[in-house]
């Protein structure tokens, strides 16, 4: 080979590593350069994908603008085989680079499920079914009062059974926890009853300060032996368990032939009337130490308490007129 054709062939190789180099160059600032999204963006990547169908995807959902250099840029750096499926949240400007950091660092977003304290069973199951993101069948009813009602955390994709799972060993968690914590004799012999008991008290208030309180009026009245006479028990029996009932008890209601009617049975109902939270099943355990028998609304969103049915009676007397009063502002 001549001189002249080395010369020529030298020129060729350094002029083909500049142009490598300078694409090389390029492609590394595309690489990691601000990508073109304009506002945070959630994707779900699906289980299998492929790095180039990955970057297909995002692509199509504006995060990329050059999948085949995001591909690229995944083998190279040797990532492409750990990206991750699920559900992300890619914030604006985000750079293929730090794409591909987001998708093998696994930190998907987190959906939450909020379960109210005094759903039934039947209700939450109702949200589970309803709640975006989850995968799979509602599973068979765990019983009433199994759920611990709190705010659940989970991924897309997860599954409905699973987080019902969840619900129920968080319940029985706590019970583990209080349980043994009890206070001294109680009028509750199992953990069963304590949740019985505590559903009723779950529906009975909302106020923190009463439950203890209102814990101790039933717990005073089963040492007693006498009827509880929960209006929520008697709600409960008339709508079947599947939810509240959408208008007010009668009182042909409170004789109503159901071992949940509390009127007419005595001591505990059956089974829990709805899912407790943690404070109503900390009250059954712990009840107040007053010692009084009865308790009606008082219209402010509490309860006024009595010892005597005399003064019972004039607690409910006063509660009526309440009523009336609001029945004729409404109708004027």
């Amino acid at each position: 080979m001549g001189r002249l054709a080395r010369r020529a062939m030298l020129m060729l190789f350094a002029a083909t590593v500049v142009v490598a180099v300078a694409a090389a160059f390029h492609g590394h600032a595309r690489f990691t350069a601000p990508g073109p999204l304009m506002r945070e963006t959630t994707v779900v990547i699906p289980k299998g994908y492929t790095p180039a169908q990955i970057a297909m995807l995002l692509e199509y959902n504006g995060v990329i603008s050059g999948g085949t250099v995001f591909a690229i840029g995944a083998r190279l750096t040797g990532r492409d085989r750990v990206m991750r499926a699920g559900e992300y949240a890619f914030p604006a400007a985000v750079s293929m680079d730090g794409a591909i950091a987001l998708l093998t660092g696994g930190k998907t977003v987190e959906r939450r499920l909020t379960i109210a304290e005094g759903l039934t069973t039947s209700e939450v199951l109702g949200l589970v079914a309803a709640a975006d993101g989850l995968a799979g069948e509602i599973p068979e009813s765990p019983g009433e009062g199994m759920l611990l009602p709190e705010t659940y955390f989970f991924s897309f994709g997860d599954g409905r059974q699973h987080l019902v799972e969840r619900m129920r060993d968080a319940m029985t968690k706590t019970l583990d926890e209080l349980w043994p914590l009890r206070a001294p004799k109680l009028a509750l012999p199992t953990r069963f009853e304590a949740v019985v008991l505590a559903s009723i008290i779950e529906k009975e208030t909302a106020l923190d300060s009463e439950r203890a309180r209102i814990s101790a009026v039933f717990h005073n009245r089963l040492r007693r032996r006498m009827r509880l006479q929960s209006d929520p028990t008697v709600a409960y029996a008339i709508a079947g368990g599947g939810g509240p009932l959408d208008r007010a008890l009668t009182r042909r209601d409170l004789a109503v032939a159901s071992p949940y009617n509390t009127y007419k049975a005595r001591g505990l109902p059956p089974g829990p009337i709805a899912n407790p939270g943690r404070a109503s099943i900390k009250a059954a355990l712990h009840p107040g130490g007053g010692a009084e028998l009865y308790f009606v609304a008082d219209g402010s969103g509490g309860h006024v308490f009595a010892r005597s049915l005399a003064e019972h009676n004039r607690n409910v007397a006063s509660w009526r007129r309440v009523q009336r009063r609001r029945k004729r502002d409404r109708e004027r």
